[in-house]
């Protein structure tokens, strides 16, 4: 046998097994020695074998950190300064819930295809309500703690968030040079189909003003913006006074109202393009109108209560209004109104129908709608609904059949 290289290693006996050590070079540039164990030889050495590749490919960490201490420091240095508070949020549930509690204790260099398939895989069947322990929170055991099972399996689309958000982090990792490989991007997770979210007619959507107008409801302004100009739930409550101008018929649109962890944040809009000046329609100068009035009565009844947030739409003392309690009015609002109870995301997809309805060009639908590009417009007036498309369908057939 011929003398080893310098730098090269080697194999010898250690306690009741074998060891081995490679020389290696950190991410700051130092020269240091990594061993790694085994109970024979022959393990010892395809390990000291990896370990050479690996040490060939560049600059490796002398002790991998856990998947969970790289995932906390992710969140709090990567994650937090450059993303959105609610996507923050997001992150770390995915992590606490989904990822840490089946991969969080495994090595950065030791995770393997295997290990994030196997994890994958037992997502879609593992009822998540046994897992996470949810009946513990409960005052009255339900369903899986009295050996009923829910079968509470986590959706395909929260199982592709939590691949996505651990693919993520593992691509900061390679950046970091923790790792060479990123193991998550190898596993295929299908993309979730999009569930079709249900809108409503122009008849629907005159009713449910209708039935507002009619009652008084202090959120009218705020349902006629969402249905006129399709605006985000956020984006509306979020919408203040300054940037209103009743007189020119324009309202700018470039901040709205989020609830992050338990307390209600206002901030800019997700994206540049979403930052807009929007001409307001006669109906909505209207009824901005009429709702200025009725705040300046509600102010008076509040006095030195009055909480004076500059928004358009708060609550009876002033303050912003919860997304959450929004939505929950709108919903009984749609159910006094007669019309089917669609969630309110669909407002947005229904003032796009009523563009398509009215045969508005995509262009000046994006303007309106402020989609960052014109696929997503298109995308919408692909969908047109069943009753345009069958008269669509008789005009070619009275066509192709001639006189």
């Amino acid at each position: 046998m011929s003398r080893r290289a310098n730098g090269e290693g080697s194999i010898y006996l250690y306690r009741n097994g074998f060891a081995a050590h490679v020389w290696i070079v950190t991410p700051k540039g130092r020269r240091q020695r990594k061993t790694v164990y085994g109970k024979t030889r022959p393990e010892v050495h395809d390990k000291w074998l990896r370990l050479h590749e690996q040490a060939r490919r560049g600059p490796m960490v002398p002790v991998s950190p856990r998947l969970r201490d790289f995932l906390e420091r992710w969140l709090e240095e990567t994650v937090r300064p450059t993303l959105s508070p609610a996507t923050t949020s997001n992150y770390e549930m995915f992590s606490r819930l989904y990822i840490v509690p089946d991969l969080g204790d495994r090595k950065l260099d030791k995770l393997v295809v295997r290990d994030v398939q196997v994890w994958v895989n037992t997502l879609r069947v593992r009822c998540q309500c046994c897992f996470q322990g949810k009946d513990a929170a409960r005052p009255e055991p339900q369903c899986c703690a009295l050996g009923a099972c829910c079968h509470e399996v986590a959706s395909d689309w929260t199982v592709h968030q939590a691949w996505r958000m651990l693919r993520g982090a593992l691509t900061q990792a390679m950046r970091e040079e923790l790792i060479f490989r990123n193991v998550a991007a190898l596993v295929r997770v299908p993309m979730p189909r999009s569930k079709k979210i249900p809108v409503w007619t122009v008849d629907e959507a005159r009713r449910f003003l209708e039935s507002a107008r009619a009652d008084g409801d202090p959120m009218y302004a705020g349902y006629v913006l969402l249905l006129t100009l399709g605006l985000r739930r956020g984006e509306m409550l979020g919408l203040a006074w300054e940037d209103v101008d009743l007189e020119q018929g324009e309202a700018l649109i470039a901040w709205q109202v989020q609830r992050v962890d338990g307390s209600l944040l206002r901030r800019h809009t997700k994206t540049p393009s979403s930052d807009a000046p929007l001409p307001l329609p006669e109906i909505a100068v209207r009824a901005l109108e009429r709702h200025r009035v009725e705040e300046a009565r509600r102010r008076l009844a509040a006095g030195d209560m009055w909480g004076d947030c500059g928004l358009v739409f708060t609550t009876r003392l002033g303050d912003p209004v919860d997304p959450r309690n929004f939505h929950r009015d709108f919903k009984l609002r749609a159910a006094k109104a007669g019309v089917p109870v669609v969630p309110i995301r669909s407002t947005r997809r229904t003032c796009a129908s009523l563009l398509v309805a009215l045969d508005v060009h995509p262009r000046v639908a994006m303007a309106v709608l402020r989609h960052s590009r014109i696929a997503l417009t298109m995308e919408i007036y692909s969908q047109v609904s069943s009753t345009s498309t069958r008269d669509a369908l008789k005009r070619l057939g009275t066509e192709l059949s001639g006189p």
